[in-house]
Protein backbone atom coordinates (compact mmCIF):
# COMPACT_ATOMS: atom_id res chain seq x y z
CA UNK A 1 0.00 0.00 0.00
CA UNK A 2 0.95 3.76 -0.38
CA UNK A 3 2.52 5.24 2.61
CA UNK A 4 0.13 8.36 3.11
CA UNK A 5 1.37 11.61 3.59
CA UNK A 6 1.70 13.86 7.03
CA UNK A 7 -1.27 14.92 7.86
CA UNK A 8 -4.02 13.07 5.09
CA UNK A 9 -6.18 10.82 6.24
CA UNK A 10 -4.83 7.27 5.45
CA UNK A 11 -8.61 6.06 5.42
CA UNK A 12 -9.28 4.40 2.08
CA UNK A 13 -12.07 5.96 -0.38
CA UNK A 14 -13.35 2.20 -1.18
CA UNK A 15 -12.37 -1.30 0.67
CA UNK A 16 -12.64 -4.41 -1.65
CA UNK A 17 -14.88 -1.87 -3.96
CA UNK A 18 -17.45 -1.35 -1.56
CA UNK A 19 -18.33 2.20 -1.40
CA UNK A 20 -18.70 4.27 1.88
CA UNK A 21 -22.30 5.32 1.75
CA UNK A 22 -25.13 5.55 -1.03
CA UNK A 23 -26.82 9.14 -1.39
CA UNK A 24 -30.30 8.28 -3.02
CA UNK A 25 -29.51 4.88 -4.13
CA UNK A 26 -26.04 5.98 -5.62
CA UNK A 27 -23.10 4.37 -4.22
CA UNK A 28 -20.83 7.82 -2.70
CA UNK A 29 -17.21 6.14 -2.57
CA UNK A 30 -15.34 9.57 -1.68
CA UNK A 31 -16.82 12.35 0.72
CA UNK A 32 -17.76 15.45 -0.72
CA UNK A 33 -15.34 18.41 -0.26
CA UNK A 34 -18.25 20.74 1.01
CA UNK A 35 -19.86 18.35 3.43
CA UNK A 36 -20.63 20.41 6.89
CA UNK A 37 -22.19 18.35 9.95
CA UNK A 38 -23.72 20.40 12.53
CA UNK A 39 -21.81 20.07 16.42
CA UNK A 40 -25.37 19.31 17.63
CA UNK A 41 -26.32 17.29 15.11
CA UNK A 42 -26.72 14.30 16.67
CA UNK A 43 -27.75 14.20 20.59
CA UNK A 44 -28.55 11.24 22.76
CA UNK A 45 -29.80 11.65 26.37
CA UNK A 46 -29.32 8.27 28.28
CA UNK A 47 -31.37 9.42 31.20
CA UNK A 48 -34.40 12.11 31.40
CA UNK A 49 -35.07 13.54 35.11
CA UNK A 50 -37.96 15.83 36.04
CA UNK A 51 -35.66 18.02 38.02
CA UNK A 52 -32.52 17.94 40.52
CA UNK A 53 -34.36 16.10 43.07
CA UNK A 54 -35.17 13.31 40.78
CA UNK A 55 -31.64 12.98 39.64
CA UNK A 56 -30.00 12.91 43.31
CA UNK A 57 -32.82 10.02 43.60
CA UNK A 58 -32.14 8.88 40.50
CA UNK A 59 -28.38 8.66 42.01
CA UNK A 60 -29.02 7.02 45.26
CA UNK A 61 -31.12 4.00 44.27
CA UNK A 62 -28.89 3.30 41.31
CA UNK A 63 -26.15 3.10 43.95
CA UNK A 64 -28.30 1.18 46.37
CA UNK A 65 -27.02 4.06 49.30
CA UNK A 66 -29.48 4.21 52.36
CA UNK A 67 -31.27 8.01 51.75
CA UNK A 68 -31.06 7.97 55.55
CA UNK A 69 -27.16 7.65 55.55
CA UNK A 70 -26.01 9.50 52.44
CA UNK A 71 -22.50 9.21 50.87
CA UNK A 72 -21.95 13.32 50.22
CA UNK A 73 -18.75 11.88 48.74
CA UNK A 74 -19.92 9.71 45.95
CA UNK A 75 -23.20 11.45 45.19
CA UNK A 76 -21.54 14.54 44.97
CA UNK A 77 -19.30 13.67 42.52
CA UNK A 78 -21.79 11.45 40.48
CA UNK A 79 -23.93 14.26 40.49
CA UNK A 80 -21.47 17.01 39.23
CA UNK A 81 -19.93 14.83 36.29
CA UNK A 82 -23.41 14.96 35.19
CA UNK A 83 -24.38 18.20 35.76
CA UNK A 84 -20.94 19.03 33.99
CA UNK A 85 -22.32 16.86 30.83
CA UNK A 86 -25.82 18.49 30.68
CA UNK A 87 -23.69 22.07 30.57
CA UNK A 88 -21.46 21.76 27.55
CA UNK A 89 -24.83 20.93 25.80
CA UNK A 90 -27.77 23.01 27.83
CA UNK A 91 -26.97 25.55 30.05
CA UNK A 92 -30.32 26.99 30.63
CA UNK A 93 -31.12 23.29 31.36
CA UNK A 94 -27.88 22.97 34.00
CA UNK A 95 -28.66 26.11 35.80
CA UNK A 96 -31.56 24.43 37.38
CA UNK A 97 -29.20 21.82 38.91
CA UNK A 98 -26.49 24.45 39.85
CA UNK A 99 -28.37 25.55 42.68
CA UNK A 100 -28.50 21.58 44.00
CA UNK A 101 -24.74 20.97 43.04
CA UNK A 102 -23.76 23.94 45.56
CA UNK A 103 -25.99 22.27 47.98
CA UNK A 104 -24.48 19.24 48.18
CA UNK A 105 -21.15 21.02 48.35
CA UNK A 106 -22.04 22.79 51.36
CA UNK A 107 -23.28 19.28 53.33
CA UNK A 108 -19.82 17.43 52.45
CA UNK A 109 -18.59 20.90 53.54
CA UNK A 110 -20.32 20.83 56.78
CA UNK A 111 -19.86 16.90 57.52
CA UNK A 112 -15.95 17.27 57.08
CA UNK A 113 -15.91 19.88 60.33
CA UNK A 114 -15.70 18.42 63.60
CA UNK A 115 -19.48 18.14 64.90
CA UNK A 116 -20.10 20.62 67.71
CA UNK A 117 -22.82 20.28 70.10
CA UNK A 118 -25.76 22.67 70.70
CA UNK A 119 -26.18 25.01 73.64
CA UNK A 120 -28.76 23.05 75.19
CA UNK A 121 -26.12 20.26 75.69
CA UNK A 122 -27.75 17.92 72.68
CA UNK A 123 -25.90 16.94 69.64
CA UNK A 124 -25.90 18.81 66.48
CA UNK A 125 -29.03 18.20 63.90
CA UNK A 126 -27.60 16.02 60.46
CA UNK A 127 -26.49 18.65 57.83
CA UNK A 128 -28.57 15.97 55.67
CA UNK A 129 -31.50 15.95 57.29
CA UNK A 130 -33.18 18.92 55.44
CA UNK A 131 -31.88 16.89 52.15
CA UNK A 132 -33.26 13.91 53.39
CA UNK A 133 -36.70 14.75 54.12
CA UNK A 134 -37.29 17.09 50.54
CA UNK A 135 -36.06 13.32 48.97
CA UNK A 136 -38.60 11.15 50.59
CA UNK A 137 -41.36 13.47 50.26
CA UNK A 138 -40.20 14.06 46.46
CA UNK A 139 -39.91 10.16 46.35
CA UNK A 140 -44.10 9.73 47.94
CA UNK A 141 -44.85 12.05 45.40
CA UNK A 142 -43.51 10.44 42.36
CA UNK A 143 -45.04 7.12 43.40
CA UNK A 144 -47.89 7.94 44.23
CA UNK A 145 -47.97 10.10 40.69
CA UNK A 146 -47.24 6.78 38.70
CA UNK A 147 -49.75 5.30 40.57
CA UNK A 148 -52.40 7.84 39.24
CA UNK A 149 -51.12 7.34 35.62
CA UNK A 150 -51.76 4.04 36.17
CA UNK A 151 -55.54 4.43 37.09
CA UNK A 152 -58.08 4.27 33.62
CA UNK A 153 -58.38 7.96 32.08
CA UNK A 154 -61.16 8.95 30.11
CA UNK A 155 -60.03 9.59 26.32
CA UNK A 156 -56.96 7.31 26.69
CA UNK A 157 -58.44 4.01 28.34
CA UNK A 158 -61.97 4.52 27.71
CA UNK A 159 -64.46 6.77 25.88
CA UNK A 160 -68.08 8.15 27.59
CA UNK A 161 -70.85 6.44 26.19
CA UNK A 162 -73.60 9.00 25.76
CA UNK A 163 -77.28 8.14 25.42
CA UNK A 164 -80.10 10.40 24.79
CA UNK A 165 -83.45 9.53 26.54
CA UNK A 166 -86.74 11.09 25.57
CA UNK A 167 -88.46 12.72 28.62
CA UNK A 168 -90.86 14.68 26.99
CA UNK A 169 -94.63 13.81 28.60
CA UNK A 170 -96.45 14.32 25.67
CA UNK A 171 -96.49 12.20 23.01
CA UNK A 172 -94.77 13.30 19.40
CA UNK A 173 -96.85 11.95 16.18
CA UNK A 174 -95.32 11.30 13.14
CA UNK A 175 -95.54 13.62 10.39
CA UNK A 176 -98.02 13.64 8.08
CA UNK A 177 -96.75 13.01 4.47
CA UNK A 178 -98.52 14.10 0.92
CA UNK A 179 -99.46 10.32 0.05
CA UNK A 180 -101.03 10.14 3.39
CA UNK A 181 -103.01 13.38 3.33
CA UNK A 182 -104.54 12.07 -0.75
CA UNK A 183 -105.56 9.28 0.16
CA UNK A 184 -107.52 10.26 3.12
CA UNK A 185 -109.04 12.94 0.63
CA UNK A 186 -109.47 10.13 -2.34
CA UNK A 187 -111.79 8.72 0.58
CA UNK A 188 -113.71 12.03 1.01
CA UNK A 189 -114.86 12.66 -2.67
CA UNK A 190 -115.39 8.83 -2.90
CA UNK A 191 -118.05 9.00 -0.08
CA UNK A 192 -118.58 12.57 -1.32
CA UNK A 193 -119.72 10.85 -4.84
CA UNK A 194 -122.33 8.21 -3.33
CA UNK A 195 -124.96 11.50 -2.62
CA UNK A 196 -126.47 12.28 -5.66
CA UNK A 197 -128.85 16.01 -5.82
CA UNK A 198 -131.57 15.60 -8.19
CA UNK A 199 -132.12 19.84 -7.43
CA UNK A 200 -129.83 22.01 -9.17
CA UNK A 201 -129.35 25.44 -7.56
CA UNK A 202 -126.32 27.93 -7.16
CA UNK A 203 -124.64 28.58 -4.13
CA UNK A 204 -121.49 30.73 -2.96
CA UNK A 205 -119.29 29.19 -0.75
CA UNK A 206 -116.80 30.96 1.25
CA UNK A 207 -113.37 29.71 2.37
CA UNK A 208 -113.22 32.02 5.23
CA UNK A 209 -116.44 31.15 6.49
CA UNK A 210 -115.30 27.39 6.23
CA UNK A 211 -112.19 28.13 8.00
CA UNK A 212 -114.21 29.56 10.95
CA UNK A 213 -116.37 26.91 11.07
CA UNK A 214 -112.91 24.52 11.46
CA UNK A 215 -111.73 25.89 14.06
CA UNK A 216 -115.25 26.68 16.16
CA UNK A 217 -115.86 22.57 15.50
CA UNK A 218 -112.40 22.40 16.63
CA UNK A 219 -112.84 24.73 20.02
CA UNK A 220 -114.92 21.99 22.00
CA UNK A 221 -112.23 18.76 21.81
CA UNK A 222 -108.80 18.16 21.91
CA UNK A 223 -108.17 16.88 18.20
CA UNK A 224 -111.09 15.27 15.75
CA UNK A 225 -110.63 12.44 12.96
CA UNK A 226 -109.66 14.35 9.39
CA UNK A 227 -113.15 12.85 8.11
CA UNK A 228 -115.15 14.09 10.44
CA UNK A 229 -114.63 17.41 9.80
CA UNK A 230 -116.49 17.60 6.41
CA UNK A 231 -119.98 17.65 5.70
CA UNK A 232 -120.68 14.92 2.67
CA UNK A 233 -124.30 15.16 2.51
CA UNK A 234 -123.73 19.41 1.14
CA UNK A 235 -122.25 17.87 -1.74
CA UNK A 236 -118.37 17.68 -3.63
CA UNK A 237 -118.30 21.65 -3.63
CA UNK A 238 -118.86 21.96 -0.28
CA UNK A 239 -116.73 19.40 0.82
CA UNK A 240 -113.67 20.72 -1.79
CA UNK A 241 -114.06 24.02 -0.24
CA UNK A 242 -113.97 22.90 3.07
CA UNK A 243 -110.81 21.16 2.31
CA UNK A 244 -108.90 24.54 0.87
CA UNK A 245 -110.25 25.79 4.45
CA UNK A 246 -108.54 23.38 6.22
CA UNK A 247 -105.24 23.47 3.99
CA UNK A 248 -105.32 27.55 4.43
CA UNK A 249 -105.61 26.70 8.36
CA UNK A 250 -102.45 24.70 7.98
CA UNK A 251 -100.51 27.14 6.14
CA UNK A 252 -100.87 29.93 8.72
CA UNK A 253 -99.79 27.19 11.18
CA UNK A 254 -103.26 27.23 12.94
CA UNK A 255 -103.75 23.43 12.82
CA UNK A 256 -101.92 20.20 13.00
CA UNK A 257 -102.29 17.47 11.13
CA UNK A 258 -101.08 13.90 12.66
CA UNK A 259 -101.10 10.56 12.59
CA UNK A 260 -99.93 7.98 15.36
CA UNK A 261 -98.65 5.59 12.66
CA UNK A 262 -98.14 4.30 9.43
CA UNK A 263 -102.11 3.98 7.71
CA UNK A 264 -103.83 4.87 10.61
CA UNK A 265 -106.52 7.53 11.06
CA UNK A 266 -105.71 11.19 10.51
CA UNK A 267 -106.19 13.27 13.18
CA UNK A 268 -106.29 17.32 13.42
CA UNK A 269 -106.15 19.73 16.04
CA UNK A 270 -105.42 23.29 16.83
CA UNK A 271 -102.05 24.55 17.65
CA UNK A 272 -102.92 27.07 19.95
CA UNK A 273 -105.36 26.59 23.24
CA UNK A 274 -108.34 28.94 22.70
CA UNK A 275 -109.37 31.12 25.43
Amino acid sequence: MPTPHDGQDSTPDTVDGVARARLYGEPLFALPNDLYIPPDALEIFLEAFEGPLDLLLYLIRKQNFNVLDIPMAQVTKQYLLYVEQIRRTNLELASEYLLMAAMLIEIKSRMLLPVKKADTGEEAEDPRAELVRRLLEYEQMKLAAQKLDTLPVLGRDFLRSQVYIEQSLQPRFPDVDAEDLRAAWAEVLRRAKLVQHHKISREELSVREHMSQILRRLQGARFMEFTELFDVTRGVPVVVVNFIAMLELTRESLLEITQAEPFAPIYVRLTYTPN
